[in-house]
């Protein structure tokens, strides 16, 4: 079973069938044995963004305004988790590849204000996935995930249209098959 450590891509197999998760990409952000993972669903967009959920000086005109909001996951869907490459942000954790996940978000909302940070330097996501201590192995074991280690990266480099198929394509051979697989096979 491949390790699972923060910054690494969990790929929903093609067959999975829970709406949350079907031919979705997490971003693993934390993972302990003992505590649990926490992860956020990278092409999953939401109807939002950042100016529908904050008020933010300089209205529409400000550009962060109109950094669009993701669906990180179901649970508590009305917090906000955020994705940057700010490596000076304060308690923001370093997933690798330039990628960090939190820290201080009134500084990064200076820093969008400002002009120091550009909106497509960052990734804004409501709610986000969660696993029970053990439970985030166990479905790798059973087969619900294909992990991509070391892959944070691919966060600011794909679009969301697309990410699925084209994290499986690059990973080639029998996961290059798997990205044709139907939505839905009856259909064929």
């Amino acid at each position: 079973m491949p390790r699972l450590r923060p910054g690494s891509l969990l790929i929903s197999q093609p067959f999975l069938g829970d709406p949350n998760f079907e031919r979705t990409v997490v971003l693993l952000c934390s993972h302990s044995d003992e505590e649990g993972s926490f992860g956020l669903v990278l092409n999953r967009p939401a109807t939002l963004r950042l100016g529908d959920v904050l008020e933010l000086p300089g209205g529409e005109t400000l550009p962060a305004t109109h950094i669009p909001l993701g669906i990180g996951g179901p649970v508590q869907p009305d917090t906000l988790h955020y994705l940057h490459q700010q490596p000076d942000l304060p308690q923001a954790s370093h997933l690798g590849d330039q990628v960090y996940w939190g820290g201080s978000f009134s500084q990064l909302l200076e820093q969008l204000i400002s002009g120091q940070a550009a909106p497509d330097d960052v990734r804004l996501y409501v709610g986000y996935s969660g696993w029970t201590a053990g439970q985030l192995a166990e479905e790798v074991r059973e087969n619900v995930w294909i992990v991509h280690p070391n892959a944070a990266a691919k966060v600011f480099t794909l679009t969301t249209d697309a990410f699925w198929q084209s994290i499986l394509r690059e990973k080639g051979g029998r996961y290059r098959m798997l990205s044709n697989y139907p939505t839905d096979p009856r259909l064929n």
